[in-house]
């Protein structure tokens, strides 16, 4: 029997633990490397070519949205699930955009994430059903843009592109934080996948990309 290569992607020594214990049980599944954050999971992945990659979304230096990307990008036929605390919808989206097979909640059961996990490498999309919901409502909000609207701005979730507006305006990211209700270190995280998403290099040439193109 083939067993699928599975890297491990948490920042938290004692969740690696318990979730590698849960996947060395697998007859099918094997353990081949862990790692703590996201740039050592993308340098893992060049080493050990995983077939599955379980991916914490928070981690501090590069999370595990930019980490799917970047990976995707050189693996596109590597499979990851994303993992969180919290079923934040925006995050679910940046997930999936970034190439993400599924996003599965941390409080799930073992027997779930393991059947989630295969749904994922047999190239199901593995997400909880009620966040499945919420992927069908943003689907079909966008569906339903003026085409002006919709243009240029498919790759942005309706969050970053209120960061970016406020962006625009001049606004530091304490500040936009006041204004939106998120935490700073939230602004930041959207603010770098902006960058990365429209490929601009500071938030300056951002704003005036977003102007140009008429998103704001």
């Amino acid at each position: 029997m083939k067993k699928f290569r599975v890297l491990l992607v948490d920042d938290h020594a004692l969740f690696r633990e318990g979730l590698g214990m849960i996947i060395a049980s697998q007859e099918d599944m094997d353990v081949v490397g862990e790692a703590a954050d996201g740039l050592e999971a993308v340098v893992k992945t060049a080493e050990l070519h995983p077939d599955l990659i379980l991916m914490d979304i928070q981690m501090p230096g590069m999370d595990g949205i930019e980490a799917t990307r970047r990976i995707k990008k050189e693996n596109p036929t590597t499979t990851i699930v994303m993992l969180t605390v919290r079923d934040d919808e925006e995050k679910l989206f940046d997930a999936i955009k970034n190439g993400a097979q599924g996003y599965l909640l941390k409080k799930m059961n073992s027997a779930e994430l393991v059947d989630m996990a295969r749904r994922a490498l047999a190239g199901e999309v593995a997400i909880p059903s009620r966040l499945a919901g919420q992927m069908l409502e943003e689907f079909r909000r966008l569906s339903q843009l003026e085409p002006r609207e919709k243009e240029g701005c498919e790759d942005l979730s309706p969050r970053e592109l209120d960061v970016l507006n406020q962006v625009a305006l001049g606004k530091t990211d304490k500040e936009i934080a006041a204004v939106l209700s998120l935490s700073v270190h939230t602004v930041k995280t959207h603010m770098r996948n902006i960058l990365a998403k429209l490929q601009v290099s500071g938030r300056r040439e951002a704003a005036r990309y977003a102007r140009e193109k008429g998103m704001m």
